[in-house]
């Protein structure tokens, strides 16, 4: 038995397709928020109205979101049979006979999400150090999630937009974290 015939009686075809694209956006959207409070929580911005502590924890919470997200996105990209896209296809990149290479973008993003979770889960037997080289590696797959939704996803000119929006809160997020106007801003002398 198939999983069109046991997702058919419960979900109409096109609300499989619009919950695996609209659980792309989500996701993308969660990542990017992840990402943004990561590059803060590193910059170390706090001030007495927000303590780093908030943006910590904001940041994990948005980091497990972002799981759940993408675990919602994979199995609703996988029951939906409009376009031909295996659970092997999310995890091993470039292998999808559909769109190979921005597939693979997405599938090759996962695996390093699944990479960090994995060894933030074994955080404290790896050792602080290990564990942060790790993690720095998500700064990799941001890119390529991105990348994915823009080459699997823009047939809509709202939908480049929506990445514009999330590449421009990364990179000024990224130009704070790197720039010494945040200790001026918080009250400390740059």
């Amino acid at each position: 038995m198939s999983t069109v015939h046991l997702a058919g009686p419960l979900i109409g075809k096109s609300t499989l397709w619009y919950l695996s694209r609209s659980s792309g956006f989500v996701l993308l959207a969660a990542f990017t928020t992840t990402v943004v409070l990561g590059l803060l929580t590193a910059g170390r911005v706090a001030s007495p109205r927000w303590p780093r502590f908030v943006t910590e924890a904001l940041h994990r919470n948005m980091s497990l979101i972002s799981v759940g997200l993408l675990t919602l996105h994979v199995v609703m990209v996988v029951i939906d049979r409009y376009v031909p896209v295996d659970l092997i296809d999310a995890f091993v990149p470039f292998l999808s006979p559909y769109v190979p290479l921005w597939l693979g973008l997405g599938a090759l993003a996962s695996d390093i999400l699944l990479l960090v979770v994995l060894t933030s889960l074994l955080r404290v037997r790896l050792g602080h150090t290990a564990w942060r080289l790790l993690h720095w590696t998500t700064y990799a797959a941001w890119p390529l999630a991105v990348a994915h939704g823009i080459g699997i996803g823009t047939d809509r000119p709202w939908v480049l937009g929506f990445d514009l929006v999330c590449v421009a809160a990364v990179v000024t997020a990224g130009g704070y974290r790197l720039s010494g106007s945040r200790d001026v801003a918080l009250g400390r002398p740059a």
